[in-house]
């Protein structure tokens, strides 16, 4: 059963159209990454998921409930991409104070064992006001974090953190996932999102331009494939004439002992280790390059 479900959603803003009819589903226990170049409507469109929006037309469904946000806010947690502190609250006092005012109190040994999975233990008395962005950015989880939500709404969730606290921040999420919760999460490290998302959505101009995984994203998008053949340094300018019309019906290229063969599939790789091998040339290695999420992400 999906989490989220949106049907022809669509929002506008007096008579420009940010959002435009977008049908969506993010199945439970996925980890969903939502790209888009700037203005290209995201932020609008978990706007509209969060309740921070209404939607000008078109039915979404969040939870199995599609009526009242209130019902549901409880089960999910939002990490905006800029959250605002109380500077003189530690975090341990501010985590008590959100949960006050939020209707649903948190015991002491809670709050603790969320500050520490963000890996603000230790800091946990510290005023904020003198956390860094860093620090914020992981309390920021924790407030998203405290009422044990079944879906996380992630805005950026590494981004102006040091690479530490990335991979922390990062090796959290697969924890959630792995622990059944659902994350939607936005980000313009598109390394970060082929690593840890198991779906991916690219929105350009309120419209969705593709999805799906990065196996799935990269057969759309891969018209041929580069294959990189690792040779012996000591190959003769006989034997490379020899390779070239051995090869002739290939587009090949020669970086110093790499072997450059374009091919439409990878089927015909075995044929060109083959021939190669029939030459008595040595292979050292094989590789198949494949278009990233960047190079996928820039093609939109």
């Amino acid at each position: 059963m999906p989490v989220i479900e949106t049907e022809k959603l669509s929002k506008s803003f007096s008579r420009n159209e940010v959002v435009s009819s977008i049908s969506l589903k993010v199945e439970k226990g996925e980890i969903f990454g939502f790209l888009g170049r700037n203005g290209a409507g995201k932020t609008t469109f978990v706007n509209m998921l969060t309740g921070i929006t209404l939607p000008t037309s078109g039915r979404m469904l969040l939870l199995n409930n599609n009526n009242d946000i209130d019902q549901i806010k409880h089960r999910v947690g939002v990490l905006p991409d800029y959250s605002t502190f109380y500077d003189h609250l530690s975090a341990k006092d501010h985590l008590k104070y959100f949960c006050k005012v939020s209707g649903k109190p948190a015991a002491t040994s809670k709050i603790e064992e969320v500050l520490r999975a963000v890996g603000l233990i230790g800091h946990e008395k510290k005023k904020v006001g003198k956390f860094s962005f860093g620090m914020k950015k992981k309390l920021g989880i924790a407030q998203a974090l405290i009422h044990d939500p079944e879906l996380l709404f992630l805005d950026e969730p590494t981004s102006g953190v040091d690479a530490e606290s990335a991979i922390h921040i990062q090796r959290l999420i697969l924890e959630l996932q792995k622990n059944g919760k659902t994350i939607f999460m936005t980000s313009h490290n598109l390394d970060e999102v082929e690593r840890i998302c198991t779906r991916i959505a690219i929105m350009k101009e309120g419209h969705i331009h593709s999805t799906g995984t990065m196996k799935e994203l990269k057969k759309k998008y891969q018209t041929r494939s580069r294959v990189q053949i690792k040779l012996s340094s000591h190959i003769k300018k006989e034997q490379k004439e020899n390779i070239k019309n051995l090869l002739f019906s290939y587009s090949i290229e020669w970086k110093d002992s790499m072997l450059l063969v374009d091919v439409m599939a990878e089927e015909e790789i075995p044929t060109i280790v083959h021939a190669l091998s029939k030459e008595g040339i040595d292979i050292f290695a094989v590789h198949v390059h494949e278009p990233s999420l960047q190079e996928i992400f820039l093609r939109q």
